[in-house]
């Protein structure tokens, strides 16, 4: 039976226990050359040194591990003799094992390290952090917002009775065109589109419902281009709403 990282074999005579590995499992730890601090390129070495010690593994089991953790060591370019050098670090610790303050330096190379250095004769023990963890460098940027209708270039105004729809290109925001359309009660300059919306007593949303930007571009040659093209197109599926004689004077232009 496998639980967590640990297979439990049960014989007639006894329970034995060996070290448990997906099939999906890598060799992959924190590389040697990789700009960590030494104590946390080490913590997964540790971690499996200290699984062989503690966990009831048979001198087989045990030797059979310690082979694969001397394989992962050296796939991370470690020197294999690392692995005696922390069994030593170990039994000091717990020689050594008095409370004392901690500190917390953010890692950003040999300098440090220099300033670890100055805390070793003193009761304070100091750990590292990084900042290019997964939490850092997966963490979902902020970026602003930006208000499309703040823009000007080809718009389209749907209307949510009929569904036809008023293409134009306004020299100004989008939002300040909507404008216009909007205050069609109090506007004598009355567009075809209010006047549509007038004549057939259909009903008026607001910007997020019957605007839609189909091109940024500046006041130019390009926009005019770009407007006859949604005039025409929506004049051939029957949901123009634009005057017909833009519709002609395009007409024209093109014989």
């Amino acid at each position: 039976m496998n639980f967590l990282d640990i297979l439990i074999t049960k014989t007639k005579n006894k329970i034995s226990f060996d070290i448990y590995r997906k099939e999906t499992t890598s060799d992959i730890i924190i590389p040697n050359d990789s700009c960590h601090p030494t104590e946390q390129k080490l913590a997964a070495i540790r971690y499996f040194t200290n699984r062989i010690n503690t966990y009831s593994l048979d001198h087989t089991e045990k030797q059979t591990e310690t082979n694969v953790v001397k394989q992962i060591v050296g796939n991370n370019k470690f020197d294999t003799s690392i692995l005696s050098r922390i069994n030593g670090e170990k039994t000091k610790r717990e020689r050594d094992s008095q409370k004392g303050r901690w500190a917390k330096f953010t890692y950003c190379g040999k300098e440090t390290r220099l300033v670890m250095k100055l805390f070793k004769n003193t009761n304070v023990k100091v750990v590292c952090r990084t900042k290019n963890n997964l939490g850092k460098l997966l963490k979902p940027q902020n970026i602003p917002k930006l208000d499309k209708y703040k823009k000007n270039g080809i718009y389209q105004l749907e209307c949510l009775t009929c569904h036809k729809k008023y293409t134009g290109q306004p020299g100004r925001p989008f939002r300040v065109r909507y404008c216009e359309h909007y205050n069609f009660k109090y506007s004598n300059n009355r567009s075809t589109f209010t006047q549509h919306i007038i004549n057939e007593g259909h009903s008026f949303g607001p910007v997020n419902e019957i605007m839609k930007v189909i091109h940024y571009e500046r006041k130019e040659k390009m926009l005019d281009t770009l407007e006859k093209f949604y005039i025409c197109r929506e004049t051939k599926n029957g949901n123009q709403i634009n005057d017909r004689l833009t519709y002609r004077a395009i007409q024209y232009s093109k014989q």
